[in-house]
Order: structure tokens, then C-alpha cells, then sequence
């Protein structure tokens, strides 16, 4: 697995595009959201479409060609520096064959930023645009909104990434060991949904896997992963990180799943790392080399996440 292109960070006065790909966004979030974008000294600008809710299906923000229309204007515009989704949900697999793909790499590179059913746009991105992107907090999230560390970890990695090309496990390894390759993952849930999609990846050969999932029946958690071992998608894959498991069953009782599904990979598997559905969140760039020391519980970047 090849690296990706590196978008440029961010400086002070920068215009930053948040948009709404997925679930509808409530105003005073997006709001609370935008207040600390200008704290940072950035320009945040909201797309026509953020605060649309879909007349038939309520879980959408809006309908399907605004929230594309809205991602795609905000990606072509010479002035937007970066992009940033307002919140997941669910609804950004329906625009990912919306969007005009040679038009947004004519566009060159910019920086992206999201997670959970954001997963959808981080596997486009990487496998139609080769671009380096950022699975963090997004600008409407509670999470991000209510926690310290998650802002802080994502204005460095913005800013000042330079600072942040070494992540810190919180546990034990689940199978120790070393091992180099290329970040990337996201939602368990919605890369095992990408299957089979146009244009998907067709695996994880080569690349550091980081998994998490929200809200998900440890029967589901089984099912996405013997999914992706049956697809033969985990094939070659050099080691597994594993984030937050939030609204699923204790640790105590996924340990054991996560070990029968992942333990047989014969790869590193480290618990713990702090990416995703959870309070204080790190951002964790996709696309980029980087060592795995499970035994020593850290992911160190062989370059920051942006240039």
C-alpha cells in the first residue's frame, strides 16, 4: 500500500468549508461549532445545505444531489483551504457517486475532515483522489464541542502537525508486536458496507487498520468482521488498532470477540488508542506511513499527517 499526497496545513485566516454529507445538524451545535473554528483565526464558511433536513427521510440532511452539490462546491472553491463535515449519521454512501471526481482532483488537494459514516468519503478520497485525510472530530459534534482534548488534538494536527506525529494507547496490546505500513479505517460497520461498491478498496494489504464502531451488538461487531476476513479484505493487512467501542458491550466482553476475529491475522492488535465515537477524541490521519509498537502502545507517523 502506496502513501497518499499530503494536503498543505493550515495557517491562521484560513477559509474552511463545513458541510453536512450525512445526518442533519442541529443549528446550535453547528453554531457552538463555527464559534471555535474562529477562535483558531480560521474563516468558516457554511454550505447552502448543512441545516436541510430530508422531507421523506429525516435521518438525511437534506436531499441527496444538496448534501453532494454542497461537498463539491466547497471542495472546487479556490478560496476553501479545508473542508470539514459538521456530524456523521448515516447518508454519505448516497452522494459518493454523486460527486463529479475528476472535477474535485482538478481541484488539488485540500484538507478533509470527519469519521464515522464519513468512513464512505475517507475510502473515496483515498482510492479516487489518493489523498491524505483526517478521521477526527467534526465541527458539530458533542464529543468535540464538550472536550478540550479532542479540540486541541485536532487544531495541532491542523496547524502544527508536526506536533502530534506520535499517538499514545491507553491499554494492553491484544496481540503484541511490531509492525510498518500505511494508516487507514474508520467506522468496522461502514467498511464492511463498502464492499463490493464501486470503486472500493479492493483490501487492507500493506496498511495499518484502525477500527472502531458505535452502538453495535457484539453479534453485528462478529458479523462485519467475518465479513471482512471472508472477503479476503484482511488479507496482508501489517497491524490492527483498535478505538472506541462506545454503546457497546464492556471491553470485557468484545476482548474476546475482537481476539478470535483478529487474533488469527497474526499481526499486531493494540487496544485503546482514543479514536472515535468518544469523549476526547484524537484525530488520526489516513494514508500515511507510520510504525505500530503494541507491546509499547503507540502509533508514531513517519511523516506529519500534513505538509
Amino acid at each position: 500500500m502506496k502513501t497518499l499526497l499530503r494536503p498543505a496545513r493550515l495557517t491562521p485566516g484560513a477559509r474552511v468549508a463545513v458541510v453536512a454529507p450525512s445526518g442533519p445538524v442541529p443549528e446550535e451545535r453547528l453554531q457552538a461549532g463555527l464559534d471555535v473554528l474562529r477562535g483558531w483565526h480560521l474563516d468558516p464558511v457554511v454550505a447552502p445545505h448543512v441545516l436541510d433536513r430530508h422531507g421523506t427521510f429525516g435521518y438525511l440532511a437534506g436531499a441527496d444531489a444538496d448534501r453532494a452539490a454542497d461537498l463539491q462546491s466547497a471542495w472546487c472553491d479556490p478560496s476553501v483551504d479545508a473542508v470539514l463535515c459538521a456530524r456523521g449519521g448515516y447518508g454519505a454512501q448516497r452522494i459518493a457517486d454523486l460527486l463529479d471526481w475528476e472535477a474535485m482532483r482538478a481541484a488539488g488537494p485540500k484538507v478533509f475532515v470527519g469519521f464515522s459514516d464519513i468512513t464512505a468519503l475517507h475510502e473515496a478520497f483515498a482510492t479516487r483522489l489518493g489523498l491524505v485525510t483526517l478521521h477526527g472530530p467534526m465541527a458539530a459534534g458533542v464529543d468535540f464541542l464538550k472536550n478540550g482534548r479532542a479540540q486541541e488534538h485536532l487544531k495541532a494536527t491542523l496547524f502544527a502537525p508536526e506536533t502530534v506525529t506520535t499517538l499514545v494507547s491507553g491499554g494492553a496490546p491484544l496481540v503484541p508486536g511490531r509492525a510498518r505500513g500505511v494508516t487507514l479505517g474508520g467506522c468496522l460497520s461502514l467498511l464492511a458496507a463498502e464492499l463490493g461498491t464501486p470503486h472500493a478498496r479492493p483490501g487492507a494489504r500493506g496498511g495499518l487498520l484502525c477500527l472502531e464502531d458505535v452502538g453495535e451488538e457484539t453479534y453485528r461487531l462478529d458479523r462485519y468482521l467475518t465479513q471482512l476476513l471472508r472477503a479476503g479484505w484482511l488479507d496482508g493487512v501489517r497491524g490492527v488498532l483498535l478505538g472506541s467501542w462506545e454503546r457497546c458491550e464492556p471491553r470485557d466482553r468484545l476482548r474476546p470477540l475482537l481476539a478470535d476475529r483478529l487474533g488469527g491475522l497474526g499481526v499486531p492488535v493494540a487496544e485503546e488508542f482514543g479514536f472515535g465515537h468518544c469523549a476526547g477524541a484524537l484525530t488520526v490521519p489516513f494514508g500515511v506511513a507510520a510504525e505500530l509498537d503494541a507491546d509499547a502502545g503507540t502509533l508514531t507517523l513517519a511523516e506529519p499527517a500534513l505538509r
